[in-house]
C-alpha cells in the first residue's frame, strides 16, 4: 500500500480539474510539501471539517479529497509557501500513517459513476460528430 504525504485544506475543497493557488504556512504542510517536491509531486488533498483546528489529524479530516499535483512552488520571504496545484483524481482515505513530520495516507480512486439515459447518449454522440465536422474545417 502507498502512503502519500496529506495536505489539511482550511475552507477550500480542490476538485478534479481545478487548478488552485494555496498559501500553507503550518510547518507540517510545508514539510509534506518539500517531501513531495524531492518526488513525483503528487500531494493529497483534504478539506478540514473545522477550519479552526491548527494541527489537525486524520478524524479533524473528510474522508474523500483530491490527488493533486504541484505545478509550482513558491518560498516567501515571511516563511510561508504559495504553491499552485491541480487536482487529478478524487480519492477516498483508506488507511493514515500518522508521522511525527506529517500526515501520510493511503487512498484509493474514486470514479464517477456515469448513467447515461438514451436521449442523453444520443445527444452526445450527436455532438461529438458535430465537434469533429468543425475540426476537419
Amino acid at each position: 500500500m502507498n502512503f502519500f504525504p496529506c495536505l489539511p485544506l482550511r475552507d477550500i475543497v480542490v476538485f478534479p480539474g481545478m487548478i488552485v493557488p494555496l498559501f500553507v504556512g503550518r510547518d507540517k504542510s510545508i514539510k509534506a510539501l518539500n517531501e513531495v517536491m524531492k518526488t513525483n509531486k503528487k500531494i493529497i488533498l483534504i478539506t478540514q471539517k473545522n477550519a479552526e483546528i491548527d494541527d489537525p489529524t486524520i478524524e479533524d479530516l473528510y474522508s474523500f479529497g483530491c490527488e493533486s499535483k504541484i505545478l509550482q512552488l513558491l518560498k516567501l520571504p515571511d516563511g510561508t509557501v504559495k504553491v499552485l496545484v491541480e487536482g487529478t483524481d478524487r480519492v477516498k482515505v483508506i488507511e493514515c500513517n500518522n508521522d511525527k513530520d506529517f500526515l501520510k495516507i493511503s487512498t484509493e480512486i474514486v470514479k464517477d459513476k456515469i448513467d447515461l439515459k438514451d436521449d442523453l447518449l444520443a445527444f452526445s454522440i450527436a455532438m461529438l460528430r458535430k465537434l469533429e465536422k468543425l475540426t476537419n474545417l
